[in-house]
């Protein structure tokens, strides 16, 4: 069948896409999995290392957080050669490098080394969120790129689904073990496979379409077709330099800080909330932990997949975060409860986890070219900076005042800024259509 004759037969192109779903999807669903679950496994070696090593509620906060300073030092240079270089090296040499180095936490013993290990972890794993929404933009586009970030990025629910249960299980029934705590058990177990994936993806991936030798040329000139849609919007942005001249992608980034600001937050002191509510078996605690992500892993589809079928980004974004506010400012009434604590956190983590998901749609859809990789990394490298400030501030806020209720509000405040600036994003876009005419 011909290019032409493709693309107007729609089961055609179905068909074509069921097969590049198979093909790239799953690999990178496995490959997010494990970064997620490497950058939150410390929440669950807390319950144990922290005692351990004598860390503080503030040491750990600021260590946990840490891993984002690093990420955010090396995240634009790793994403501006990562057209050059090419997707497959990109992401081996961060697979692997990462997958070392959580290894090597069961190394720690004291705080300046708790630091020095987090902040090389994001050092080696920067770079690798925005590059895979990039490399997403050469295969899909904009009436599938929703759906397919959201598929992607429920790797980091799935991680919290499955981390819990086995984090909680390693670190409750492997201590003593070979002379190693259970802890240093758990970032070993869940280190080691990080190094698989990168020779994996290696061998596996395809850089781009053309690079592909599973579809025909015909097939590859049907996906290209399908991505250079996105670049025929009037508003995209095609250089680096425009990118940092742009208000939208500042506005932009301001709304992702607020949204990881909670989602991190959350991740990292979701054990500790639910033990406060009297979850003292570490098993049990694992598999409650479960839940929440197992919510937003079904919302983020969904949420995925209606964007795409009514075309609409703001709103799917925005709303969810306002939902999370209201429910974040609920939790606090709730505390001796549970069931009902842990049902407002559940609800709270599906909304913020929709909103992330939709909201890698809109920069997708505004910056075109070789200038995506930059662009999209410079927005999540002021964003993610906020997965340094949201445990931090908890961790804070816990040390002086001795409860989690005061961080609580305070995610509840970001999320609700993060709201406020998605929808006024559609301003920005008006005043600068203003200004060029």
């Amino acid at each position: 069948m011909s290019t032409i004759q493709m693309l107007r037969d729609g089961q055609a192109v179905s068909a074509l896409y069921s097969r590049i779903n198979w093909r790239l999807l799953p690999l990178l669903i496995a490959c997010y999995m494990f970064a997620y679950l490497d950058r939150v496994n410390v929440g669950f070696a807390k319950l144990q290392m922290q005692s351990d090593l004598g860390f503080s509620d503030a040491a750990y906060g600021v260590g946990a957080g840490i891993f984002f300073i690093g990420y955010v030092l090396f995240e634009i240079p790793s994403n501006l050669m990562l057209p050059k270089l090419g997707a497959r090296l990109t992401f081996s040499r961060i697979l692997v490098l990462w997958g070392v180095t959580s290894a090597c936490m069961l190394f720690v013993r004291s705080v300046p080394a708790f630091y020095a290990m987090r902040f090389l972890l994001g050092v080696f794993e920067a770079g690798f969120a925005p590059g895979m929404i990039y490399y997403l933009s050469r295969w899909y586009g904009p009436t599938r790129m929703a759906r397919a970030i959201a598929i992607v990025f429920v790797a980091g629910p799935l991680g919290g689904v499955i981390g819990g249960p086995l984090s909680a299980w390693l670190i409750s029934s492997l201590p003593g073990v070979g002379g190693l705590a259970g802890w240093q058990w758990m970032f070993l177990v869940e280190g080691l496979p990080c190094i698989a994936l990168g020779a994996l993806v290696w061998f596996v991936l395809a850089d781009r379409p053309s690079d592909a030798r599973w579809l025909t040329q015909d097939e590859q000139r049907v996906v290209e077709a399908e991505v250079d849609a996105h670049a025929s919007s009037e508003h995209r942005i095609e250089s680096f330099r425009e990118v940092l001249r742009n208000p939208r992608v500042y506005l932009l980034a301001l709304a992702y800080f607020c949204i990881i600001f909670s989602i991190y937050a959350i991740s990292f002191w979701l054990p500790t909330l639910l033990k406060e509510q009297g979850v003292n078996d570490t098993i049990r605690l694992g598999w409650f932990v479960a839940i929440p992500y197992l919510a937003a892993a079904i919302a983020m589809y969904a949420a995925g997949r209606r964007s795409d079928k009514l075309g609409e980004r703001r709103y799917h974004s925005a709303l969810p975060e306002l939902a999370a506010a209201a429910l974040l400012v609920a939790t606090p009434y709730a505390s001796g409860h549970l069931f009902a604590t842990l049902t407002l956190l559940t609800l709270a983590t599906a909304c913020m986890w929709m909103a992330y998901t939709v909201f890698w749609a809109i920069p997708s859809e505004t910056i075109a070219g070789p200038a995506a990789a930059g662009g999209i990394a410079f927005i999540n490298t002021i964003g993610l900076s906020g997965g340094f400030w949201g445990p931090a501030a908890l961790g804070w806020v816990k040390a002086a005042t001795g409860s989690t209720n005061g961080g609580l509000l305070l995610m509840a405040g970001m999320a609700a800024l993060s709201c406020v600036l998605i929808l006024a994003n559609k301003r920005t876009v008006a005043s600068a259509r203003m200004r060029a005419a």
